[in-house]
């Protein structure tokens, strides 16, 4: 289980994996970022968002995106010693939020301008995640020009997507996305699209699916399940907990079941693999045939340690994961410490290893362990029957690895004979 206090007090992994990984970040090593511009700032009201909450981590909320907005001084630096502290030639910047593009046209402006004075020759790259509600043609321009490369957050047909992706005032916001996405056609911005798979939609797999790739006009699609446990205690400062938290939770109505994900991914893909395999790219299944060729996954709840990807809050707070901004997960602020060193401390260092010194004994003996890394830290919520920590959607990621086993085992095959994986398209199997 996965649980901080202070840095010094943790207890080392003397572990041949972790000295070696230790060994490795006392060097440059390439770490990503996800930048929180308007802090958990957004112009919708999803009730299943993870991160709207987190404005309860700090006193000035009353005062809205004016206090959330992230400071010059702060974005100067951030950009300085990002670009400074990565040893590739490629740069790569994640604007997220919260609704990054709350901050407006010109802040965005602002940010090319000090990447350029600080490029250092580097080629530098953005990509932006977006609710698509806020985008005209003046942004989808602006995004063309700039080459980003953006995610939209859409979670199917209305019935689905308004359900749960709505305005404070209850109206939906599919019209407003489906627009969105006819802009970046329009302009040539390149993007692929994140879903939220919840209760709701899981009930309709294909129908998802067709959606985005016939209406929205996706070609790579990006599936998130939705795993969140709500405190039942009331004092809490967060409703929303992480997996160490030790008191009575309850699981958030919204959530998927593991079966119910595991049906998803298997329909998606019988739909996926008789048509679209050149076609469409899903996320999952890219990952799952990278594992099947022995190559890493970009999927990082996939991988076996997890990967060092900084959250920076608007205000310069660092954190180890995204999904894990909570106080014990803090790592310090870009103004007072370098994010490099952040990046390679013992308590990043510690909770990237943690993923796989906590598997189970379930997990190990696993033969899909090798493929699903065993899922992400944030949804080992259930127990094994020894005690341990396991996903909750174990049960579903099986269900997906049996299913699909034998096509991904032929395209593998293709691969490695320097023949397309569509081929799987023809294969009777």
């Amino acid at each position: 289980m996965i649980a901080y206090t202070k840095p010094e007090n943790q207890r080392r992994k003397d572990t041949a994996s972790f000295a070696l990984e230790y060994e490795r970040a006392q060097v440059q090593r390439p770490f990503t970022c996800m930048i929180k511009l308007p802090g958990p700032v957004c112009n919708l009201d999803c009730d299943y968002c993870y991160y709207l909450e987190k404005d309860a981590l700090y006193a000035d909320k009353k005062y809205g995106l004016a206090s959330f907005r992230m400071r010059e001084d702060v974005l100067e630096r951030l950009i300085r010693d990002y670009i400074r502290s990565q040893p590739q030639e490629r740069v790569e910047f994640i604007w997220h939020g919260g609704e990054p593009t709350l901050v407006g046209l010109d802040y965005f402006r602002k940010i090319l301008a000090l990447q350029q004075q600080y490029g250092e020759g580097k080629v530098i790259a953005n990509v932006l995640q977006t609710n698509g509600t806020l985008i005209d043609d003046r942004w989808a321009e602006f995004l063309a020009e700039h080459h980003f490369l953006c995610g939209l957050s859409v979670d199917g047909p209305a019935k689905f997507h308004d359900r749960h992706r709505r305005f404070p005032d209850g109206r939906g916001s599919l019209q407003r996305v489906l627009e969105c996405a006819r802009l970046f056609r329009k302009h040539g911005v390149e993007f692929n699209t994140m879903s939220v798979v919840n209760a709701s939609n899981c009930k309709e797999p294909v129908a998802v699916y067709e959606f985005l790739r016939d209406v929205v006009g996706s070609r790579y699609m990006q599936f998130t399940p939705i795993v969140e446990r709500v405190a039942l205690d009331e004092e809490e400062p967060l409703s929303l907990v992480a997996p160490a938290y030790a008191k009575q939770a309850a699981l958030m109505e919204e959530n998927v079941g593991a079966e119910e994900w595991g049906n998803f991914l298997c329909r998606v893909f019988d739909r996926w693999v008789k048509t679209d395999v050149a076609y469409c790219y899903v996320n999952w299944f890219d990952n799952t045939l990278a594992a099947y060729v022995g190559e890493q996954p970009s999927l990082c709840s996939m991988a076996s340690y997890c990967a060092c990807a900084l959250a920076i809050e608007h205000n310069g707070d660092a954190y180890c994961c995204d999904h894990f901004v909570f106080p014990d997960y803090r790592l310090g602020n870009v103004l007072e410490v370098n994010i490099a060193e952040m990046a390679k401390s013992d308590k990043q260092l510690l909770f990237e290893q943690e993923k796989k010194d906590a598997l189970s004994a379930l997990c190990l003996s696993c033969p899909y362990l090798r493929i699903c890394g065993g899922d992400c830290p944030k949804n080992r919520i259930d127990r094994t029957p020894a005690g341990e920590p396991v996903s909750c959607l174990c049960k579903g990621f099986r269900m997906f690895f049996e299913h699909t086993q034998r096509y991904f085992e032929f395209m593998a095959e293709e691969l490695r004979q320097q023949r397309p994986p569509a081929n799987v398209m023809k294969a009777k199997l």
